[in-house]
């Protein structure tokens, strides 16, 4: 089963730490050996993003930045055999983050992409 975790917070007026960095390079060198860890990528503040959206029928194009306080950060795709597995990595990873960036805040969101497993037999 593939997991895609999403990490958003609020990051305190400093940098990130040179020992978290490297906690997290050390993780994903963990979790990328056991098979686990597909993918991985930073994401660029939602400033110079954009938002599709269709309501009431009608579409609109929005460029950022928009309103919500906490930015989109980074997210990992996992493929392990339960959420609970995908949670696991999850708060390794969170935990690096309380343990080595004093005042940082975040939540990272563990949503489980749609596989064959998820449809029932072929008609």
């Amino acid at each position: 089963m593939r997991y895609l975790v999403l990490l958003t917070g609020t990051q305190p007026g400093t940098p990130p730490p040179p020992e978290l960095m490297e906690a997290i390079m050390n993780l994903g060198a963990e979790a990328t050996a056991a098979g686990v860890l597909l993918d991985t990528a930073g994401l660029m503040p939602r400033a110079g993003s954009a938002r599709v959206q269709v309501a009431g029928g009608q579409l609109s194009v929005t460029d950022g930045p928009f309103a919500e306080a906490k930015e989109f950060i980074s997210y990992a795709l996992y493929q392990v055999r339960s959420q609970a597995e995908a949670v696991e990595w999850s708060t390794r990873f969170m935990q690096l983050h309380a343990d080595r960036w004093p005042g940082w805040s975040g939540q990272a969101d563990v949503v489980k992409v749609m596989g064959p497993e998820d449809f029932g037999p072929p008609a």
